[in-house]
């Protein structure tokens, strides 16, 4: 009777363990999308671009991926619609950047807050950087602070957002770091990445703040001269040459992390499926080759992870974004 007894139980606790992992599974959605919060082109048409080749290439869906374009507000504009209109789709993923998150933190996508999504993966990662041209005075980062510092209005700086934005917020805090207003600071906003660099070249200004992985043609063309680049340590390859801001004495990174979430009522299944299939994706070849063909970083991390990390760059960037009177 004992033995039957324990036959029983163990057949009990197969079944229970079966059971709980059928319900952490789902199967791939029949049907996938990727908004892009913005017009076609940039940086989260790339993303969008990026998760929709991979997962093909590498068999994780079986139908193309289809992306679509829902501009407004670096991600308000999508952040809003998921949530109100679009909450339990498995199949949609929105593209975010660390752009879309300092614009959660100073309340620019209306009533929602970091907590009314589902988080799910970062898939890759930029650097701010600052540029000059070629034949600039200024050989390194101290050089360029201390020039801004003896006259502020005689170092025009230009990037492709206005005030508030991830560009401007770069320098400022390296003005800051270096003991400069950064309210004396002169500031060019232009319409996207390209105008300031062009305006560079022409020497209408004297400084780009702008994103690593948009220099990089510029570089092999010696063009132009990345005084520091905003990561926690030298990029690979090509960029080994290239200081970081924090070796040159100024405490300032900015990573521009790229990634997707979910809507808020996507199932627990649903959600593991996407989060399996973004770590099984991120390891293979073909994903790391299209990765690094659109000038990003590795930067994997998901799930609870990657929630976190989320949660507390919406929090720096607040409390960032407070010391300069830009949120409340």
């Amino acid at each position: 009777m004992e033995r039957k007894m324990k036959i029983i139980t163990a057949l009990a606790s197969t079944l229970l363990a079966f059971s709980v992992s059928t319900a952490m599974a789902a199967d791939a959605p029949s049907r996938t999308e990727c908004i892009a919060p913005a017009k076609p082109g940039g940086g989260f048409d790339l993303t969008c671009k990026l998760l929709q080749v991979s997962l093909q290439e590498t068999k994780q869906i079986e139908s193309p991926m289809r992306v679509t374009y829902m501009p407004g507000g670096v991600g308000a504009v999508a952040y809003n619609a998921v949530i109100a209109q679009r909450p339990a789709e498995a199949g949609t993923v929105v593209a975010f950047s660390g752009g879309s998150l300092l614009n959660l933190s100073q309340g620019k996508f209306g009533r929602y807050s970091v907590d009314d999504v589902k988080w799910l993966a970062a898939v890759g990662t930029d650097y701010g950087m600052v540029a000059v041209r070629a034949d600039a005075p200024w050989k390194n980062l101290s050089e360029l602070m201390e020039a801004m510092k003896k006259d502020p209005t005689k170092v025009v700086v230009g990037a492709g957002a206005s005030i508030g934005s991830q560009d401007w917020m770069k320098t400022a805090l390296l003005a800051r770091e270096a003991g400069i207003d950064p309210r004396k600071m002169r500031y060019v906003a232009f319409e996207g990445g390209g105008e300031p660099v062009t305006a560079l070249l022409g020497n209408h200004i004297q400084v780009v703040s702008g994103d690593m992985s948009e220099m990089v043609p510029h570089l092999q063309a010696g063009k132009l001269r990345v005084l520091a680049v905003m990561s926690d340590k030298r990029l690979p390859g090509q960029l080994a040459d290239v200081p970081t801001a924090k070796e040159q004495g100024f405490n300032v990174e900015w990573p521009i992390i790229r990634g997707f979430y979910l809507g808020p009522k996507v199932s627990d299944a649903d959600y593991k499926w996407w989060e399996e299939a973004f770590k099984k994706m991120v390891n293979t070849s073909e994903f790391q080759k299209q990765r690094d063909m659109r000038g990003l970083f590795e930067f994997n991390m998901f799930g609870a992870e990657l929630d976190s990390y989320v949660k507390k760059q919406v929090a720096d960037y607040r409390e960032q974004a407070k010391s300069f009177g830009l949120a409340k």
